[in-house]
């Protein structure tokens, strides 16, 4: 028979709600599984609405199963005596599990390490469904993720329960019976409670655990299935939208959270005073999803309209009430929005400048207007390293770095001054996107404003670079004042904790270097973003270097490259990290020849005989002292493939480079069936080794291949 178990409570916080009903439904059928009282592959449906967590979990027995067991007791040297009887210690020890004298002659002798150890064999007797639900309710219980925990008091007026929200109810079907279990001061039963307005009847008399679901839906007005109710939502979102034509907003958290927040969804549309579209769209949105719960309109060309959707929880058969009463609701926000926005751009970002001075940035690290000098000049040395970059860097006909420059001291001296606007204040997450309003509504050159917009991208994983040069530049400068700052006072992310978002900022720089492919090298960028702390900091540029190698190493392995082919690349530590694309193809198309296999290991052969070599290693090859035919036959063909292999590496075809040693593949297996690399002879040992160290450099440029050995 199939259970049914449901801890009805007051309404549960929205943002945590999802994740409650999965942990509930997950850990007790995980708990009955693991006690044998359901299949390992037993099916499980979760529960989770704004009042109530349940779960559904089919075919679970009303008695686990006997188990077996075998039990070891003690060495035979410690249990038996010399002839054989049970010693003190032996009686004792069947005594603590409950068996008599009697059983010792049932006991086995077992190897156990170099002596022997005797064992007992008994049947457990299987849990019966209420000892093993009570169990799985108490861990479930005891390991739900709530955000907050609140005391409240029984109704006996002395106990009181620890919990997210007060408990009011607790059923647990067995079929069509109640198991008799208890949780916090509840006990078991089959009633509970629909809709509070919509319901037919104040209370819900569960029959049996599979008719749950439907007698909620058709007495008591509730899908208490939250991936139900999200889609539900959904069809009506879309339902009510391509009515109008229009497209509502994607986000899957404010949807989520709407569904954490209804037990009965009824999609309604509204809409707002055409005259608040003047404020930015940004600012719109986000009031109404943060602030309302709202889904916005957007049209064709993503542009935000006056119509929004709401999520109601009740269906009145005349819902104009309601839709006059959100749109009454929302237009003192969008009001509030739109004064901030006049306000705001009666001041000039840059008469904001000495205000950044008294915003404090970290209490090591001094202010926002520090921050932003930092920023400026780290700017302005990155300006400098693309001018003299040994790879061409293009700017515009008209951006020449000269102007370049201007532009970026610019916008990284205004891009934090949004932060003193009065928009800002009010919604952090537009700080950068009002800032680029503001500078457009100034007039301020086109290119400034939407560095100033675009210095924070990107924001999450998936967003978008920064669309121009100067936004790039003033990006990359911000990210490593951030990272050079924190590094260098200690301030490191430990564990699942980075309070700085730093792993965010470090695949920040990543992104734009590699996708943009920067020639800057990054080493070179984080001494340029020491000097600005003077000696606010220690140099971090090891500890950074190795953060961001790692940061790659798990970048690129979620982009689909396998662990071997990242560590090729990654071993050799290149420094301009827009080249490290190109080295992964290049490693990819060399392990698909016929040929790569055996380089591959012959290599990794080099590498450990010369990392023997005491001393330094021999570089000069005497062609006079190649006296085998193999080793005369390999140095020819190094000095054949090597020069054409530079040549294409100098000329960043990394693909061509390592397919040209694939010519070295006959000649390195030769010599290593014949020639012996430690002669006796000193000399003879030195010029085969620097035979290998030439070898070894000539295969190794582009990626360490002996990391693709098996």
């Amino acid at each position: 028979m199939n259970l049914l178990v449901e801890l009805f409570v007051e309404e549960l916080p929205p943002k945590a709600l999802k994740k409650l009903g999965e942990s509930f439904a997950g850990v007790l059928a995980d708990s009955l599984k693991a006690q044998g009282l359901a299949a390992a592959d037993a099916a499980v449906t979760s529960f989770a609405s704004p009042r109530r967590l349940g779960v559904h979990v089919a075919n679970v027995a009303a008695k686990a199963a006997d188990k077996a067991v075998q039990q070891k007791l003690m060495p035979v040297a410690v249990a038996l005596t010399a002839d054989g009887h049970a010693t003190p210690a032996l009686l004792k020890k069947l005594a603590s599990i409950g068996a008599s004298p009697e059983v010792v002659q049932q006991l086995k002798r077992l190897p156990d390490g170099k002596a022997e150890a005797l064992y007992w064999d008994s049947m457990v007797a299987g849990a019966t469904l209420a000892q093993g639900l009570q169990k799985a309710l108490d861990e479930t219980l005891a390991k739900l993720p709530i955000p907050k925990v609140m005391t409240y008091q029984l109704t006996d007026g002395w106990s009181d329960v620890k919990f997210v929200r007060p408990a009011h109810g607790l059923i647990a079907l067995h079929g069509s019976d109640v198991v008799p279990v208890q949780a916090l001061g509840l006990t078991s039963g089959r009633v509970t409670k629909g809709h509070r307005f919509e319901a037919r009847t104040p209370e819900v008399s569960i029959e049996s655990a599979d008719s749950y679901a439907a007698q909620l839906r058709d007495q008591g007005a509730v899908i208490a299935s939250f991936a139900e109710r999200r889609a539900e939502i959904s069809r009506q979102l879309k339902g009510a939208a391509d009515a109008l034509s229009l497209t509502p907003i994607d986000d899957g958290a404010l949807l989520d959270e709407v569904t954490a927040l209804v037990e009965r969804p009824n999609v309604l549309t509204c809409a707002f005073e055409a005259e608040f579209l003047a404020v930015p769209q940004e600012c719109l949105i986000l009031t109404m999803k943060a602030n309302q719960k709202y889904f916005p309109l957007l049209d064709a060309h993503g542009k935000l309209t006056r119509h929004f959707l709401v999520v109601s929880n009740i269906a009145p058969a005349d819902a104009s009430a309601v839709v006059q009463g959100n749109e009454r609701v929302v237009r003192p926000r969008l009001a509030d929005a739109k004064f901030f926005f006049d306000q705001d751009r009666k001041k000039k970002l840059e008469d904001r400048l000495p205000g950044l001075a008294k915003v404090v940035y970290h209490g090591k690290l001094g202010s926002q207007g520090e921050r932003a000098e930092r920023v400026r000049a780290i700017g302005h040395a990155i300006v400098n390293q693309l001018s003299m970059a040994t790879l061409p860097y293009t700017v515009e006909a008209d951006d020449e770095f000269k102007v370049l420059d201007s532009k970026v001291k610019q916008a990284s001296s205004l891009a934090k001054c949004d932060l003193l606007t009065d928009m800002v204040g009010e919604f952090p997450e537009l700080q950068g996107i009002m800032g680029g309003y503001y500078a457009r509504h100034e007039g301020l050159r086109d290119g400034v404003a939407i560095a100033i917009e675009d210095h924070y991208k990107p924001r999450f994983a998936g967003d978008a670079l920064p669309r121009n040069h100067t936004g790039t530049v003033v990006a990359l400068a911000d990210k490593l004042e951030t990272l050079v700052g924190l590094f260098g006072i200690g301030q490191l992310p430990t564990g699942d904790k980075d309070p700085f978002a730093l792993r965010r900022h470090a695949l920040g720089v990543i992104r734009i270097l590699v996708e943009k492919n920067l020639p800057l090298e990054l080493p070179a960028l984080i001494d340029a973003a020491v000097p600005g702390f003077g000696e606010l900091i220690t140099s971090p540029r090891e500890a950074l270097l190795t953060f961001f190698a790692d940061r790659l190493a798990v970048s690129l392995r979620d982009q689909g490259y396998s662990a071997q082919e990242v560590d090729a690349v990654l071993a050799l530590n290149p420094t301009r990290l827009g080249d490290v694309p190109k080295r992964l193809e290049a490693v990819r198309a060399f392990a698909q020849l016929s040929e790569a296999a055996s380089l591959a290991a012959a290599n990794k052969r080099v590498g450990n005989i010369l990392k023997k070599v005491e001393g330094e290693l021999p570089t000069a090859i005497n062609p006079d002292l190649l006296q085998e035919t193999a080793e005369q036959a390999l140095a020819a063909a190094i000095a054949d493939v090597q020069p054409a292999a530079d040549l294409l590496f100098e000329q960043h075809d990394y693909t061509g480079s390592l397919k040209a040693l694939a010519a070295l593949k006959a000649p390195v297996d030769a010599f290593f069936d014949d020639v012996m690399v430690n002669a006796e002879d000193p000399l003879l040992r030195a010029n085969r080794l620097a035979l290998l160290g030439r070898l070894h450099a000539a295969m190794n440029r582009v990626a360490d291949l002996s990391r693709l050995a098996s």
